[in-house]
């Protein structure tokens, strides 16, 4: 390890310092923005001692952000700073799955709260959605608890893949157990893609799916009222919603589009390619926690109170 990182000293380019600082910023930024949900939840369930459903997924969201952006951030200062230490196998071996876990569990509880909202806001007389409508809030804790067990087993198969794709057996030297490793190898790779496509997929349907039906239901009931009494405060705050909603959305299919082309479109010597997807990928956190926020008026009126304060300090500085 440390011939590693004297070696790994000598190896930084003007790009890959770059591209650090960068992601360095993005880092910095998206935790912020996160911890920030955090502890405004926490200090709201300090005062009242109790969550609320949209709190619960909100402070598990914020979390699992978190620790996603870190846990990237440490990846991409070992492969651009010290790329030889991305060598070592147990360095390897335990960052990428638990950047996995925390990548599909952020990407599950987002579509997760995408659903909570379209079946808490949407108003649809249908039997079962109204039975969905009353049952949430219990259902709820039970799809956050499916999201850790699918990020855990996402992360393990992620796991067998990495530990069995590093030879370091003896008897791989040979030319028919090399031959025999490389379709293993090749058909668990082909596995990867497609569990990865598939969860990712999955959610992706849910977010559009949850979105269009929320966005029918918000343009009806605001056809309605801007029908019945004009235009009115309520009719402000469902276009709002609907501005939210589709941001959210946009931000969405963004990522999704990122993560098909990280698994579909070879980027070994395209480094600028490369980078500009991870860039988005890694934005994802950040901005639509930040859409989350300026959706969330109690979140919203904490953040500005927040940065006017601080421009104050400064100010009297």
């Amino acid at each position: 390890m440390e011939a590693c990182t004297f070696q790994g000293k000598f190896n930084v380019t003007t790009y890959n310092a770059v591209a650090m600082a960068i992601v360095t910023l993005q880092t910095f930024a998206g935790m912020w923005i996160n911890a920030f949900i955090v502890s405004v939840l926490c200090v709201s369930w300090v005062k009242k001692r109790s969550f609320n459903s949209n709190e619960k997924i909100l402070l598990f969201l914020g979390c699992s952000r978190s620790c996603y952006l870190f846990t990237t951030w440490v990846f991409s200062f070992f492969e651009n700073i010290y790329p030889l230490c991305m060598y070592v196998y147990s360095v390897y071996l335990f960052l990428v799955p638990l950047q996995d876990f925390f990548n599909v569990s952020n990407v599950c509880v987002s579509a997760f709260l995408s659903v909570f909202y379209c079946i808490k806001i949407a108003n649809f007389q249908h039997s079962f959605f109204i039975y969905l409508k009353v049952r949430i809030d219990r259902m709820m804790p039970w799809l956050m608890l499916a999201s850790v067990l699918i990020s855990l087993g996402y992360s393990i198969f992620v796991y067998k893949i990495v530990d069995e794709s590093i030879c370091d057996n003896v008897n791989c030297t040979m030319l028919g157990h090399i031959w025999k490793y490389s379709i293993r190898i090749d058909q668990l790779f082909s596995m990867y893609v497609l569990i990865t496509g598939f969860v990712f997929a999955i959610a992706f349907s849910a977010v559009s799916f949850s979105v269009l039906l929320l966005l029918f239901s918000l343009w009806r009931h605001k056809h309605k009222m801007q029908t019945e009494s004009g235009k009115n405060v309520s009719v402000d705050a469902h276009i709002k919603a609907m501005k939210s909603i589709l941001s959210f959305f946009f931000t969405y299919t963004i990522n999704f589009v990122c993560l098909v082309l990280t698994l579909t479109y070879p980027m070994k010597n395209q480094k600028a390619a490369k980078f500009l997807i991870f860039f988005f990928q890694h934005s994802f956190p950040a901005v639509h926690s930040l859409i989350l926020i300026f959706s969330n008026p109690k979140l919203e009126k904490t953040l500005l109170r927040t940065l006017t304060c601080m421009k104050c300090k400064i100010c009297k500085r």
